[in-house]
């Protein structure tokens, strides 16, 4: 372990900075808060230019402080539109003093790296700025929200978008039950077909935004000690977000001090402006995350005219937000945002017709609240006392499972879910002159999906439908559920599990789906004559190894299936019945929809009978869709799956000698399996979605095992640039230890 900076003094004492081989902090200090301003130093060190870079991004600040261009403008738009920053001052005024006085101490630590080392070499080359801000609890709600939306919750805002799209095309409503069954009670027609789409809910230079991943997935798993050779409770997490850049995501911190003569230590995943640990353990709980798909987005039809927006037979003026866009090359820009309390409206309620307002529970009156449950997990020494931190950390929606040294498991999920009116699932935009169609305030805590010490032993989440924990039902719409049947199945086993079982979990590659699709093509590749691809699909294991060649032509048929049934690719009759061939072929390479929601649209590629199979029997489908695929050439799955790992800010951009971006390196598993490997197409852009941090731990021990994608550093030229990277791709995971008695 090497020294970084022999001392840095806090209020309460010095505090000692120190690093692993790979480079991850370890900050000891007299007291938390002092453990804080060193988390917030290192973060400040370590990660300045990402924190800036989102902090530009997230106030709608690019056009005046890196890059002046149209396709900026429409970026500061954007966030300007949110107005992430709006409240910000009445949240600060929140803040209980305990929680003020950490993030004072986390800002202070920040603040003093930031003077220390000036704006990052790379903004000012931009002719972004040679001027730097305080940071403040502002930009730590900011980032919080910023994540919490643009790389989550926004999913949901464009798939209530896109319904509107297939109704406005024709695509009837018995086509869309089925591809969201029991969640379209409220659907008007009508008033949907008036609706006029005005600006794209991302714009296209967004997918281009530096410092903040895409997210795709997630899995975590907690065992009880019942089930384990340790007779303590095991934890795991592998956060799934784009890992084809860098730096990574996560920032791994190791926090020691001292409570009452008590020594106390939080390690684990933190995120660089956030004061605390995100995804870690304490000395007696272990707490991990994944996205729970609650719907806390919703839009309402508006009827507008002369400024003013229809409510029963009263007509009432929308409230006016005017912001001005500061611009480097360019006179100013001014735009103006209609605003009632349906959210923020798409469109000029001066010109007569129907628009949409949108708005985002998550949004609002959630900082204050959000950071005191991420700073209360330092003291939480039982399950329940975790799960009472967890359930109010609402900057977006989270299934939080939890394991304590005393042997208890749980699960809480977390968010701020909308009351809506019986009935309605929040899915699809409803008329918003009907005042019954408002929301009805937010569900409490504890009705929202819980469990604790379940008769199973464990309990695991994968972005799965969760609603069955709780007396509410948040999710209307979530990931396919085969991650989740498979981690489950494999911990059903009787055990008892070690760690090194729950690394291999971690990097299995078996899918679900493909067993689900194989068995109906099985009966079909009997009957075929004899070759060599048909071979490859009978023997296949149904596993996405890199040298697979069944993962390939299974991959091949899956898209053919997508193109067949949705896009009428070789259909004449009933051309309502089908999206088209380009609608599907543009959501598959350019939107993160089919991606993302692919469980829905497998629920209809698996029915038996279904409108969307044009009156062709499924059979027919699969045979026609087969027989292309058994005459194209195999290929190793892994063969076109490289990819190169970009530096946020100059990926691409400069001579790969130079060292900014690296590989190319394969990426491991598909969309469906455990070890989620997935390249997504957006706007141009390829997406790769992995495992952003992969940890275990064993309550009995003060250890926890990790792996990064990257290193600590955004710093091309430190030695902890890409410090982890080798042993992410190998499997071989860092001990970090709380104490050193282990």
């Amino acid at each position: 372990m090497s020294r970084e900076r022999s001392m840095l003094r806090g209020k309460a004492g010095p505090i000692r900075i120190e690093r692993t081989a790979e480079g991850i902090a370890q900050i000891t200090a007299e007291d938390a808060d002092d453990a804080l301003l060193g988390l917030g130093y290192c973060h400040g060190r370590d990660r300045g230019l990402q924190m800036r870079l989102v902090r530009i991004f997230g106030r709608g600040q690019i056009c005046e402080r890196l890059r002046d261009n149209d396709a900026m403008v429409e970026i500061d738009r954007f966030f300007r539109r949110l107005n992430f920053c709006g409240d910000a001052a009445e949240q600060t005024a929140a803040l209980t003093p305990r929680v003020q006085q950490g993030n004072e101490a986390y800002g202070q630590g920040v603040n003093l790296a930031f003077e220390e080392l000036g704006v990052p070499w790379e903004l000012r080359v931009l002719g972004g700025t040679s001027r730097d801000e305080p940071w403040t609890f502002a930009d730590v709600y900011l980032m919080a929200k910023v994540i919490g939306y643009v790389a989550l919750a926004i999913s949901q805002n464009e798939i209530e978008r896109w319904i509107i799209e297939c109704v406005q095309s024709g695509i009837s409503r018995s086509l869309l039950e089925e591809l969201f069954p029991g969640q379209l009670e409220g659907l008007d027609e009508e008033a949907m077909r008036r609706v006029q789409l005005q600006d794209r809910i991302v714009p296209e230079a967004l997918w281009q935004i530096p410092g903040l991943p895409a997210a795709m997935a997630s899995n975590n798993w907690v065992v009880a000690g019942s089930k384990t050779a340790s007779g303590r409770p095991i934890a795991c997490n592998d956060p799934h977000l784009q890992v084809n850049r860098l730096p990574a995501f996560w920032y791994e911190a190791v926090l020691r001090w001292t409570d009452q003569g008590t020594s106390r230590y939080a390690m684990g995943g933190s995120i660089p402006g956030i004061p605390g640990i995100v995804v870690g353990r304490n000395p007696d709980v272990a707490w991990t995350v994944t996205y729970a798909f609650m719907d806390c987005v919703d839009s309402w039809i508006e009827d507008c005219r002369d400024g003013q927006y229809r409510r029963g037979q009263d007509w009432i003026p929308f409230r006016v937000r005017e912001e001005t866009i500061q611009r480097k090359r360019n006179p100013p820009r001014v735009v103006q945002f209609y605003e009632n309390d349906h959210g923020t409206l798409d469109g000029d309620p001066h010109k007569p017709g129907s628009y949409l307002t949108t708005r985002w529970s998550c949004g609002e009156q959630t900082g204050a609240m959000s950071l005191e449950a991420i700073l209360g997990m330092f003291e939480a020494r039982t399950l329940d006392e975790g799960q009472a931190h967890l359930a109010h950390l609402c900057n977006s929606s989270w299934n939080w499972l939890l394991a304590d040294r005393d042997g208890n498991i749980g699960y809480q999920m977390a968010g701020k879910m909308p009351l809506r009116r019986p009935g309605t699932s929040g899915l699809v935009p409803l008329p918003g002159w009907e005042p019954d169609n408002d929301w009805r305030g937010f569900a409490a805590t504890e009705d929202l999906p819980q469990c604790i010490n379940p008769p199973e032993g464990f309990l695991a989440t994968a972005n799965d439908n969760l609603n069955g924990y709780g007396k509410l039902k948040p999710i209307n719409l979530c990931v396919a559920p085969y991650r989740a049947e498979r981690i489950r199945a494999k911990l059903s086993g009787p055990g008892p599990f070690t760690l090194e079982d729950m690394k291999r979990l971690q990097f299995d590659v078996q899918s679900t789906q493909a067993e689900r699709f194989m068995a109906i093509l099985r009966p079909l590749l009997d009957a075929a004559d004899p070759g060599e691809n048909r071979q490859i699909l009978l023997d296949w294991d149904l596993a996405y190894h890199d040298d697979s060649r069944g993962a390939y032509l299974f991959e091949q048929l899956y898209r053919e299936l997508l193109q067949e049934v949705f896009g009428g690719q070789n259909v004449t009759k009933h051309p309502r019945t089908h999206l088209g061939v380009p609608v599907v072929n543009h959501l598959l390479d350019e939107t993160t929809l089919m991606a993302e929601y692919y469980g829905a649209f497998d629920t209809v590629l698996l029915a038996e009978h279904s409108l969307w199979f044009g009156g062709r029997p499924r059979l027919e489908i699969y045979a026609a869709v087969l027989a292309r695929i058994l005459r194209i050439e195999p290929r190793p799955y892994g063969e076109s799956r490289k990819m190169k790992l970009e530096h946020l800010l100059l990926g691409s951009k400069l001579p790969t000698i130079l060292g900014f971006d690296r590989g190319p390196i394969p990426l491991k598993g598909g969309r469906a399996t455990v070890h989620q490997g997935q390249w997504l197409r957006a706007q141009g852009r390829r997406i790769a979605c992995g495992p952003s941090y992969r940890f275990v731990t064993d309550l009995a021990t003060d250890t926890m095992q990790t792996t990064l994608p990257g290193g600590p550093s955004d710093r091309r030229f430190s030695p902890w640039y890409v410090s982890g990277l080798l042993d992410w791709l190998n499997g071989n995971y860092t001990v970090l230890r709380g104490t050193d008695r282990d």
